[in-house]
């Protein structure tokens, strides 16, 4: 059931998407780089050295602007910056191995971006095979990559394949052209079609799609066109993104603002896009998130094993994930950290034989109740709220949760809140409510994106 115009007005309001928790804005950013080595070195005794890590490999560079876009990037044509920036990335791994009492085992790697197809195959090659040299890969490993439809050769697919590479995330965005145009990302449904069918036969288990909605020119007329492509491909997940409009943060955002759907029209894209993802038969995974049936995540997700961290939705256990690269997040379970952004002071950092961290923040045992409990309801739908956390909340927060439960949002029972499924479309405004630390800060909502 699709959410009515007086609830999307209600809650389309900034709220943080919960990638972590506390969220950045919000981290004390008290830790220092030993004090994060330390931290390192005790999360590796505790989980990492058991049941290994994971690892997030940002790669910055674009040959050009795509103006919807919030990630940290560089837009560059020079290629000559692809071998020291890889070079300083081993360096900066080199440095983690001298943290781990004995050889890490990895779990899990991403690559993204920026376009991580900017690099050529053989320099993937280069970072990943030595990597790869320097730990386990356990068995069960889950290798992921971006790829940009138009640069992603099938020497990018064929050698990342050969390092363990089993899975791949095209960025489609939208197929209309007047869409694409606006957004300054001009690539070609043939493009599309070549890349995902070189993927599948080189042997990749799983093509993503990553869309959004909310974007300038888009109908839905036109998103329906969209999905008809998309069904002739048929990936096996899709990601299906709110277009998160932060021109204060990314000016290039301004120069198709005026272009933009009004809410009430963004809502009924999602509403649209879903209905007709769930008629494809693709079953909804989480936020944001859809997969085929027979996916791992949505197995992952009817067993209740389904997890979440800054690459997205995960099956994956592992609790530590390291990120290598400029602008990248740490998160080891007892705090995270995050990498210098600029990649050139990122580069002399390491020449420097330190870490390049800048911010971070140590988890308190309050914040890893909370962190569970909003975890599970975004990866689960349901939790199980300590009394410990039911009895800080303010008065204002309790009203909030029961009306929703008077709008059908959720349901509690006995300490236990339910998201139904149109609860489903605000998730992220009933995490808030549980959101002790934004309780304290009373923090400028303002920075995060609006929620629908």
């Amino acid at each position: 059931m699709a959410l009515s115009p007086i609830l999307v007005q209600k809650y389309n309001r900034p709220v943080p998407r919960y990638t972590s928790y506390p969220t950045v804005p919000l981290w004390e950013e008290e830790l220092s780089s030993s004090g994060w080595e330390n931290l390192v070195r005790k999360a590796f005794k505790m989980t990492g050295s058991k049941e290994g890590l994971s690892l997030y490999i940002h790669l910055p560079f674009c040959e050009s602007l795509c103006t919807y876009c919030g990630c940290t990037k560089r837009i560059t044509k020079n290629h000559d910056v692809e071998d020291p920036y890889l070079k300083a990335v081993f360096r900066e791994w080199s440095h983690y191995l001298g943290l781990f009492e004995g050889l890490p085992k990895i779990a899990g790697i991403h690559l993204g971006g920026g376009t991580p197809t900017f690099f050529s195959a053989q320099n993937l090659n280069f970072l990943i095979s030595k990597i790869l040299k320097s730990a386990e890969v356990l068995p069960d490993h889950e290798f992921s990559f971006e790829g940009h439809p138009n640069n992603t050769t099938f020497g990018h697919l064929q050698e990342l394949a050969r390092l363990g590479f089993k899975r791949v995330s095209y960025g489609i965005q939208d197929f209309d052209l007047t869409v694409q145009k606006a957004i300054h990302r001009i690539q070609p449904f043939e493009k599309v079609r070549e890349a995902t069918e070189n993927a599948r036969k080189i042997g990749y288990t799983s093509v993503n799609f990553d869309l959004i909605y909310g974007l300038p020119h888009q109908t839905l007329e036109t998103l329906k066109e969209t999905f008809d492509r998309v069904y002739e491909l048929k990936p096996d997940r899709i990601a299906f993104y709110s277009y998160a409009h932060l021109p204060s943060a990314f000016p290039a955002q301004k120069s198709f603002e005026d272009f933009l759907p009004n809410e009430r029209e963004k809502r009924a894209l999602y509403d649209a896009g879903k209905e007709m993802l769930i008629e494809m038969g693709y079953e909804e995974v989480g936020m944001d998130h859809f997969a085929l049936p027979d996916d791992p995540l949505c197995i992952a997700k009817r067993t209740g094993n389904l997890h979440r961290n800054f690459m997205g939705y995960t099956t994956s256990p592992s609790e530590m994930l390291i990120g290598l690269g400029s602008s990248s997040i740490s998160d080891i379970g007892l705090g995270f950290a995050q990498n210098e952004k600029n990649s050139s002071s990122y580069e002399q950092i390491l020449k420097e034989n330190k870490l390049p961290i800048i911010k971070g923040h140590i988890q308190t045992e309050e914040d890893k109740v909370t962190r569970k409990l909003i975890l599970d309801l975004i990866c689960q739908g349901k939790a199980n709220v300590p009394f410990s956390i039911w009895e800080k909340l303010p008065i204002e927060n309790m009203q909030s949760l029961f009306e929703m439960e008077e709008e059908g949002l959720v349901k509690i029972n006995e300490g236990t809140i339910s998201v139904t499924a149109e609860g489903m479309a605000v998730v992220r405004n009933i995490c808030m409510q549980f959101d002790m630390r934004m309780i304290a800060s009373k923090a400028q909502k303002a920075s995060f994106s609006k929620s629908i």
